[in-house]
């Protein structure tokens, strides 16, 4: 656990008790702080106080006693509305901030150079945050890794001058980290995604950006129109900036020929590392996720040896085109985590054909449309969930597909439908572009769910 110290003596409010919340209390209690926390489930308020936080109604305290209020990431702070305990904080003018600007102010004041990586994009960011971790492991440092990936921030050991903090951040803990200024911050890419809670594409886009506003070195990839205007922005101030691109030959940063990681820097060219035959690191989206994680290993002296011995024995992330399995000449990748399109675009386009797609789900804004350039690769969809008759709409001419309802049924029927394709390497691939809501708790129960059926299957 980091404790926190820069409330020593100070009353602070947490708002939101659930993993992040709870490790954030007790870092400030561990620091100091006098704490006093609440959420609006009571059972949730219970077992934070059989962990000896401190709680009360929120409500009721005289707020003009306390010197923060740390709201968890997953609480409204603007939109649709700002969520009460919001409210209650403004009015009485008290800062609104959440555990990783906690982390940002201990670094600052216990070890304000220690090595700090911010990741944040629309998607790619737990890979490219799994991925820098593994290759400064492997060139022998000391590394942190959590955040939005699944470990809370607080709960990881304290920064430290000789250890690496590499922490994926979402829009929402961004949001309440107004002073985040990490060594390397790192933008990977800005697609329709949480409008509900920022409002427009724009002030999300902003919010993103500040990964790379005050970082000493920003590492922004520039393969869409936001994070384009992002490095215009950044470089404008002459402050360190490295451009990446999985789609263009760039004159200065990293960009990819083939399957290489190019590095274009005093006028020459070097190639860092070749990403042929790494199949956790499969399509061009991760392609980018990768040079970003090169830029930010080189921009911390991390020698390309390490780089390349730290890609090449990377073991990939569960449910992001993870390969679950083969049963003769057929491949199974779980790609449940795409809950977009745009995540799925990644997937699909990572395969030359022969697709047998799982898809359905709780849809979001724009449903599949976005992918018809590549329904020809698809040989059969397998509908499951609530969009299932939006999507059959989409299909409906242009590629063969079934209602199947459930998971089990999809991949019941993919498996046997590509057993008996002539393809060299049919895919059954379950790349959703919807959100699990409707089925699932989470991405990760549908994709464990799926990776069992699997495996069931092989055996």
């Amino acid at each position: 656990m980091t404790p926190i110290t820069s409330f020593a003596g100070k009353k602070v409010a947490v708002f939101g008790l659930g993993g992040s919340g709870l490790v954030s209390a007790s870092a400030l209690l561990a620091g100091g702080a006098d704490v006093i926390a609440f959420d609006d489930d009571p059972a949730t308020v219970e077992c934070a106080a059989a962990a000896g936080i401190p709680t009360a109604d929120l409500r009721t305290i005289d707020w003009s006693k306390i010197a923060a209020l740390v709201l968890t990431p997953g609480v409204s702070l603007t939109h649709p509305a700002p969520h009460w305990s919001a409210a209650l904080a403004r009015a009485a003018g008290v800062e609104i901030i959440g555990d990783v600007e906690l982390f940002g102010r201990e670094r600052a004041a216990r070890a304000p150079h220690a090595p700090f990586v911010a990741i944040t994009g629309t998607n790619g960011k737990s890979t490219t945050t799994a991925l820098t971790a593994h290759i400064f492991r492997a060139a022998g440092r000391d590394v942190q890794m959590g955040g939005n990936i699944g470990v809370a921030i607080l709960s990881l050991e304290p920064p430290a001058p000789d250890r690496v903090h590499v922490v994926e951040v979402s829009s929402y803990q961004v949001d309440l980290a107004p002073t985040l200024a990490p060594t390397v911050g790192i933008m990977l890419n800005v697609t329709p995604d949480h409008l509900d809670r920022h409002g427009t594409m724009e002030n999300y886009a902003a919010i993103k950006e500040r990964v790379v506003t005050r970082a000493d070195t920003a590492v922004i990839a520039v393969d869409d129109d936001f994070t384009r205007a992002a490095a215009v922005r950044r470089e404008s101030t002459g402050r360190p900036t490295v451009l990446v691109s999985a789609e263009t030959i760039l004159n200065r940063g990293l960009y990819i020929d083939g399957t290489w990681i190019v590095r274009f820097g005093a006028r020459e060219e070097s190639r860092i590392a070749n990403l042929a035959g790494i199949n956790t690191l499969r399509g061009r989206h991760n392609a980018q996720n990768a040079a970003a994680a090169v830029a930010a290993a080189l921009a911390l002296d991390v020698p390309v040896e390490a780089i390349r011995r730290g890609l090449a024995t990377f073991p990939g992330l569960p449910h992001r085109l993870e390969e679950v399995g083969r049963k003769g000449r057929v491949l199974f990748v779980n790609d449940s985590k795409a809950t977009n399109a745009d995540s799925t675009d990644k997937a699909l386009s990572s395969f030359s054909g022969d697709v047998f797609w799982i898809l359905g789900g709780k849809a979001k804004e724009g449903g599949i449309t976005p992918l018809k350039r590549f329904f020809p690769k698809i040989a059969k969809a397998y509908l499951i969930g609530e969009a299932s008759d939006a999507f059959a709409a989409v299909l409906e001419g242009q590629v063969p597909y079934v209602r199947c309802g459930t998971l089990d049924v999809a991949t019941a029927q993919a498996a046997a439908d590509a057993a008996a394709s002539k393809a060299a390497e049919p895919v059954v691939l379950l790349s959703p572009a919807c959100a699990s809501f409707d089925q699932y708790r989470n991405f990760e129960i549908r994709g464990d769910h799926f990776r069992s059926l699997v495996r069931g299957l092989l055996a």
